[in-house]
């Protein structure tokens, strides 16, 4: 089911017949400046800030951050829409069976699939963190942050495009959405549950999970093990999923996400107790940890050889001290010991 885009937005059960009717179009110049790549786009710039203060931390620098978004960015956005073309292809066919190419790159009218950008994100991480020589894991759990913070944000462009909405409810926090110009369907504003969800998990990485960090990668374990069961639980109650080909389980069509979300928490859930409970890591091999070590030691480093000058500059001006005098000075005085008895005996 569609909802019209051109028509107002409400909540009867929280704000009576107040109406919101947003224009999907922010400035109309050309094809239009979308709202939808605007709300993207801060979220991919907060994201980024969130990584580039929380860097150190990590045992990264904000150089390396902006060096991976560099080729993360452009690879996040083809990832998403490839995954969302792949099981939405029949939308992107002409008449004749022939593809519209020109669809299938429309992003500004909405399309993109979040885990195709989390799959082209992990990509790029590990041939970035191979080529730099950085551990994965301090990396992804550092970048599962920003990622969070920006599908908080990013979930409310569903909102200005009046997709990604649910089934129809009678909560009082419904949302009231057109569907014709005179039939009006009141459904749950899942898009708003996905921003919250992950606005708690961010928080929980911020003031939890990151303070007690115990190996590379336990932010992003828990990272797909949040995820997964949230969207595993609101992905069950939208009209738009993607489906998986027309495979069915138990006579019912596979929503894509719902079956790779449930997936993402088992092996997040065996990873994380095999890592906390099995494995017992050392703190000292965090990468944070090991920055800070070598940091330590090359200041040790450069301390030594300036105690070492320090002391054989103090050795010198000792040992100049009893140098004897040279030849000539003691010629020199000598003379003028002589001088002085001759000008005492004339004197008597």
């Amino acid at each position: 089911m569609t909802a019209l885009k051109d028509m107002p937005i409400s909540f009867p059960g929280l704000f009576g017949d107040w109406e919101f009717n947003p224009d999907p179009i922010a400035i109309h110049i050309g094809h239009g400046i979308y709202w939808y790549g605007i709300i993207l786009a801060v979220a991919m710039l907060a994201g980024l800030l969130l990584c580039m203060k929380q860097a150190k931390r990590y045992g990264l620098t904000e150089d390396n951050v902006l060096d991976m978004v560099l080729w993360a960015v452009p690879s996040c956005i083809i990832g998403a829409r490839l995954y969302y073309v792949v099981f939405y292809l029949d939308l992107y066919r002409n008449s004749d069976g022939s593809f519209n190419w020109k669809e299938m790159i429309a992003v500004w009218d909405g399309g993109l699939a979040i885990y195709g950008a989390v799959i082209a994100g992990f990509l790029v991480a590990f041939f970035y963190t191979r080529h730099k020589k950085i551990k994965l894991g301090a990396m992804t759990d550092l970048c599962v942050m920003g990622l969070l913070l920006g599908q908080c944000i990013g979930r409310w462009a569903n909102f200005i495009n009046r997709e990604a909405f649910g089934a129809v409810t009678d909560l009082p926090w419904r949302m009231r959405l057109w569907v014709s110009s005179y039939q009006s369907i009141e459904v749950h504003p899942t898009f708003f549950y996905e921003s919250m969800w992950n606005l708690i998990g961010l928080l929980l990485i911020l003031f939890v999970v990151a303070k007690g960090r115990r190996f590379d990668g336990e932010n992003t374990w828990f990272y797909f093990l949040w995820y997964g069961l949230g969207r595993a639980w609101i992905e069950g109650l939208r009209t738009d999923s993607l489906y998986l080909f027309d495979w069915t389980i138990f006579g019912e069509p596979i929503r894509v996400s719902q079956a790779l979300s449930m997936v993402m928490v088992l092996v997040s859930a065996v990873m994380l107790f095999y890592n906390i409970r099995i494995k017992h890591h050392n703190r000292e091999e965090l990468l944070v940890n090991q920055v800070a070590a070598r940091a330590a030691a090359a200041a040790e480093a450069e301390v030594l050889p300036e105690s070492a000058a320090a002391d054989a500059v103090r050795t010198e001006e000792t040992a100049g001290e009893n140098i004897p005098q040279e030849p000539q000075q003691e010629e020199k005085k000598e003379a003028e010991t002589e001088k002085e008895e001759q000008t005492h005996g004339d004197t008597h």
